[in-house]
């Protein structure tokens, strides 16, 4: 992956000092979203950045270069040969100047403060890595809801709680000191999933300091097509990384019996996003089944109901969950991939 050929362009606007601040964006497929991101970054009330953009390969390179070609003077502009999020992440990270790396998605919107609340929280509070919260936007189901509400964060950022849940990062609303990063092995460079997550445990593990603001700082754009887009996709990719977790980070007693919890809890959950996928194809047997497993593990009256329903009146189970949680079905896919 590290060996593959990097054309980079330095636009003449990019300062030749150091920046306190490089901003890492991968881009692979976000061509229409681009220029409200840069346009986001250049409104920053926090000067003192770099944009480090990288294409990973994408297909629509095309239209992703005419999109930027007003930004090119600001930014270094890189590209390489498709090697996934991860790698171009790193790719990027090796280009940068800056003291403190801030990540952001090439489909996500800063608003104006992010840079200086988050770099003034770091600095006041001796922190080593921080995250906020963000609305959520792109499609009605997550309208007027923020990602801390989805995905609370509760106490103290520390290993076990991100492996329990308890506390959970937005990687475009993270700010790290580039030096913690590099020492902890930055992101993988496999082509696997979750990479983030595992990057934020290996660097609890190298006793990083880490916390996060209360506040929105940022819009976390919604839509089908992103690295988050389907229920069965998200929940495969928790249970892959904490397999890998379990396989390449050393585990104490509670962290190891935190992470076989993690991956029956998601097992369960994967089996329910099976059967409602199922349910909508009116495959009832095979959703009967899901529902089954699901609920062998993971029992509640309402999964136990659910399961009996798609037994007994399938029919009647589909029209209610196309009546009251039809949001929900648009990131249910129609077939298993």
């Amino acid at each position: 992956m590290q060996g593959k050929k990097v054309q980079k362009f330095t636009g003449k606007n990019v300062s030749l000092a150091a920046p306190s601040v490089s901003i890492i964006t991968p881009a692979y497929n976000i061509s229409r979203y681009i220029s409200e991101t840069l346009d986001s970054v250049l409104a920053q009330t926090f000067r003192d950045f770099e944009i480090i953009l990288i294409n990973d390969g994408s297909p629509d390179a095309e239209e992703f270069e005419a999109a930027i070609r007003h930004y090119m003077d600001d930014i270094v502009y890189l590209k390489q040969p498709n090697a996934g999020a991860g790698a171009a992440r790193n790719v990027a990270i090796g280009h940068a100047r800056g003291e403190f790396l801030a990540f952001l998605d090439g489909d996500d919107v800063w608003l104006p403060d992010f840079l200086e609340s988050q770099v003034a929280f770091l600095k006041e509070n001796r922190y080593d890595m921080v995250y906020c919260d963000a609305a959520l936007f792109g499609m009605p189901a997550v309208e007027g809801r923020t990602f801390m509400q989805t995905a609370p964060s509760d106490g103290s950022v520390t290993f076990n709680s991100i492996l329990n849940f308890s506390c959970n990062v937005i990687t475009s609303g993270t700010v790290a000191r580039k030096e913690k990063v590099v020492e902890a092995g930055m992101f993988e460079w496999e082509r696997v999933r979750a990479h983030d997550f595992h990057l934020w445990l290996r660097l609890l593990k190298n006793n990083t300091r880490i916390s996060y603001q209360n506040k929105v700082l940022l819009k976390y754009r919604m839509h089908l097509d992103s690295l988050s887009g389907d229920s069965i996709s998200r929940v495969q990719r928790e249970i892959d990384v904490f397999k890998r977790v379990r396989e390449s980070i050393e585990l104490d007693e509670t962290a190891s019996e935190i992470v076989c919890r993690q991956i029956e809890g998601l097992e369960a959950d994967l089996e329910i996003e099976r059967g409602k996928s199922f349910l909508l194809r009116e495959d009832f047997d095979a959703a009967k089944t899901a529902f089954e497993k699901a609920n062998r593990s993971k029992r509640s009256f309402k999964l136990r109901l659910i399961t009996t329903l798609a037994g007994s009146a399938p029919g009647l189970l589909l029209k209610f969950y196309k009546s009251r949680r039809a949001q929900e079905i648009a990131f249910v896919p129609n077939s298993e991939k």
